[in-house]
């Protein structure tokens, strides 16, 4: 694509990317919420976030899954009032959404295999009737503008009117820092396209390109993107990788990802026992009265977190090596 089209997209991507954004005011009431209250919380919807990285591996999906896929849980969790025992059914019915849309036929993964892998205690119609009601709230239909379509428009235009050959952009590494700032969920208030730019400036600062800083600014000053917004963006992608790198994550590991979990949990994967289906899903809003719901939470408050294990990709040389973190920490903290 020429350097005409691609900026003309980067226009038309910029003007469409506020419909496909969440509700701030709804990320704001997840991030108020306490442990303890019966509401979704910052933690419990960033742990989630990184069981959809661990599962997007497992399965070989792409990173547009993964991103697609965190951008219609993100939106519908701030449109909708969910209780902690729905949310494995949200993310779940999310992923297989996105990858139906963003991957080939023939590499699905067939419904009940999601849900088994998965550890989830639902059933497939379960999650079928959530896909409707998730795609119904969201009106989605096939497509969203996401910080990964960003990222990849500012890489080819960085790429393609560089003069500087000696250095180039790693496109993996990018895709793999900003799957790491969507573990938080303070990331998705954030305009996709200026996390993907604050990613971008930083990863240009570190091979000290001058050449593809100036290509930075340009596209900056094309979108009108004011200097402060950038930079208050650009300081918390740098914290964010600061938290997140460790030496696991430092050392240069691009293994498959191994599935680990306990005796008890395998014996559940591999039973056929009878699923106990959900309660009914409570459809009122944030701003709506909260309807009560009786029956018998059925998810395990026990359960294994899949995020454990996260992607191969997160175990890579993706992070600042001046980024350890003295203690490692397993998750991202809000």
């Amino acid at each position: 694509m020429d350097a005409f089209k691609l900026m003309k997209e980067l226009r038309v991507n910029y003007e469409q990317e506020v419909y496909y954004l969440p509700k701030e005011t709804g990320l704001s009431l997840i991030e108020s919420t306490t442990q303890d209250d019966s509401r979704i919380s910052a933690k419990c919807r960033d742990a989630k976030v990184e069981d959809l990285w661990s599962l997007t591996s497992f399965f070989g999906y792409s990173t547009q899954t993964f991103v697609l896929a965190v951008n219609l849980l993100d939106r519908f969790l701030a449109m909708m009032r969910i209780q902690p025992k729905h949310l494995s059914c949200i993310s779940l019915s999310c992923l297989h959404m996105a990858a139906k849309v963003t991957e080939e036929e023939c590499n699905l993964t067939p419904t009940d295999e999601l849900i088994r892998i998965g550890q989830c205690r639902f059933t497939v119609s379960d999650l079928g009737r959530m896909e409707k009601i998730v795609a119904e709230k969201l009106n989605f239909k096939s497509k969203a503008i996401t910080a990964l379509t960003f990222l990849h428009l500012y890489h080819q235009i960085t790429c393609s009117h560089s003069m500087d050959r000696k250095e180039t952009l790693n496109l993996e590494k990018l895709e793999a820092q900003l799957k790491a700032c969507l573990c938080r969920i303070s990331f998705s208030k954030a305009k996709p396209s200026v996390l993907a730019l604050s990613l971008l400036r930083q990863e240009i600062e570190a091979i000290q390109s001058e050449d593809m800083l100036e290509i930075a600014y340009h596209i900056q000053r094309h979108l009108k993107i004011a200097d402060g917004e950038l930079l208050l963006w650009s300081e918390r992608v740098a914290q964010c990788l600061s938290d997140y790198a460790s030496p696991e994550c430092s050392k240069p590991n691009h293994r498959k990802l191994q599935w680990i979990v306990s005796r008890r949990t395998a014996q559940n994967l591999h039973s056929y026992r009878s699923i106990p289906e959900l309660p009914t899903i409570p459809e009122g809003g944030w701003d709506e009265s909260e309807s009560e719901d009786s029956c018998e939470d059925v998810m395990s408050s026990g359960e294994e977190s899949l995020s454990s294990s996260l992607g191969s990709d997160a175990e890579g040389p993706f992070f600042p090596l001046h980024f350890r973190c003295q203690k490692h920490s397993r998750h991202l903290h809000a």
